[in-house]
């Protein structure tokens, strides 16, 4: 069951909590659709800006937006400028008032985002796929991760035949709840057609063990 199961979803109302934060009887398709449409315009539009994730929070009238991103300088620009535009674009997608706060990510080399699409650039870019795979399993331990795993599947290195290669270090535990595991999958697009790249990375524990 561990290997099937998402991550980030296995530990939801546990250690992790939701990302949109909010909650509607009657029009709960129509304002899940919204979110996928703001979160999908929004990774469009800050492609360069290194976002790892949008968190979104509504209330009647108003959408409240979370961004975390390793360069938030891009994100704001000029005093202010280009955040006050974004919020007026999203605001003529969804007809709402829109506020946008920016997170700063201190250490993206910890963010599962972030690092798979690092890895999916590279290989995009012809890196060879162990290399970029290897490069980013270093970087991360060394940031104090206490584990990694990185797998990649399509036709690695221009191959006939699809296959799957992983590479881990440190632990990953699959099941453990009280683990704190960060948890993305991104596609990276090349000549010989699309590669997937998964990262798991585990960042501790957040429960404490019980002495029992």
């Amino acid at each position: 069951m561990g290997q099937k199961t998402h991550p980030i979803g296995f530990r939801l109302g546990v250690i992790n909590t939701w990302d949109s934060n909010w909650y509607d009887e009657k029009s709960f398709s129509s304002k899940l659709q919204e979110d996928a449409l703001i979160r999908g315009y929004l990774k469009k539009r800050l492609e360069k800006a290194g976002v790892s994730k949008i968190y979104i929070e509504r209330t009647l009238k108003k959408i409240m937006l979370t961004i975390n991103t390793s360069r938030p300088g891009f994100v704001i620009g000029k005093s202010g400028k280009e955040i006050t535009l974004l919020e007026n674009e999203i605001k003529q997608i969804t007809n709402k008032e829109v506020k946008i706060n920016v997170q700063e990510v201190k250490k993206p080399e910890l963010s599962a985002q972030l690092v798979a699409e690092v890895i999916a650039s590279q290989i995009a870019n012809r890196v060879s796929f162990r290399r970029a795979m290897k490069t980013a399993i270093t970087n991360t331990m060394r940031m104090g991760a206490e584990g990694m795993k990185v797998m990649c599947s399509g036709r690695l290195g221009g191959a006939e035949i699809a296959r799957t290669e992983q590479y881990k270090e440190g632990r990953i535990p699959l099941q453990t709840l009280r683990a704190d595991i960060d948890y993305a999958s991104v596609t990276s697009h090349t000549i010989y057609g699309a590669i997937g790249i998964k990262v798991w990375i585990c960042k501790g524990e957040k429960l404490k063990k019980s002495n029992q």
